[in-house]
């Protein structure tokens, strides 16, 4: 896959890709710097990024996947052959004890993908694969509800994949682990100037809270006001 993502014909009215929503593991943590990169400057806030693949590594997978900061990678290619489907029911039925099974789905598109950096985003679990966006989401706690939860940190979709769905197949995973998980709720944070995600987010049911206001200490700030 050169420059371009070309789609797999399904018929005449259309063309669709597989996409698949993984754990990530420490392999997968230069392409994680590079999109949560991507995400600063699509934010602005590149001038407060300073993430290394280094840092990454000391923190992100110290404890198992929903218990700490958990990285779910979207990827978009690859086929579903038969083989491919009797190996994804072998892995459904090896994951049904464990924290987490993988999300394939099969996406129709009304034009195909055309990626200039595919090869840079590459997956490390199936090279048929190009990474197309991440999650990344920590637990927390609601005193009022008695349970737990999920914050989702980050949710970034790359340019060329916006606007297909992807975006909903990856935040309805969360939503899905966290139902699984009996957790009592699922909230983030949007920019206020970014229209089309806050469009997203309600049309998924989402309510936004107007009344709330972040408070943040972080830097200088934050070692001023430690005892």
């Amino acid at each position: 896959m050169s420059g371009s993502l070309v789609a797999m014909a399904t018929d005449s009215s259309g063309s669709s890709v597989v996409v698949t929503v993984r754990l990530a593991a420490g392999k997968d943590v230069s392409v994680i710097a590079a999109l949560i990169r991507e995400l600063a400057v699509f934010e602005k806030l590149e001038h407060a990024c300073e993430v290394t693949d280094s840092k990454l590594e000391s923190s992100l997978w110290n404890l198992p996947p929903f218990q700490g900061p958990t990285v779910l990678m979207l990827e978009v290619g690859g086929s579903r052959s038969e083989e491919d489907q009797h190996e994804q029911e072998e892995k459904d039925l090896n994951l049904q004890q464990q924290s987490f099974e993988e999300v394939v789905r099969e996406l129709k598109l009304s034009s195909p993908i055309a990626d200039p950096d595919a090869a840079s985003f590459r997956s490390t679990a199936d090279e048929r694969r190009i990474v197309a966006g991440f999650v990344l989401f920590f637990p927390n706690y609601s005193t009022f509800l008695a349970k737990g939860g999920f914050y989702v940190e980050d949710l970034y979709v790359r340019k060329p994949y916006r606007g297909r769905g992807l975006g909903t197949i990856l935040l309805k995973t969360v939503v899905q682990q966290a139902v699984r998980l009996g957790a009592g709720r699922v909230e983030w944070c949007v920019l206020d100037w970014n229209v089309d995600a806050i469009k997203f987010y309600q049309g998924l049911g989402a309510s936004l809270l107007p009344e709330w206001r972040i408070c943040r200490l972080t830097g200088k700030a934050l070692e001023s006001c430690s005892l």
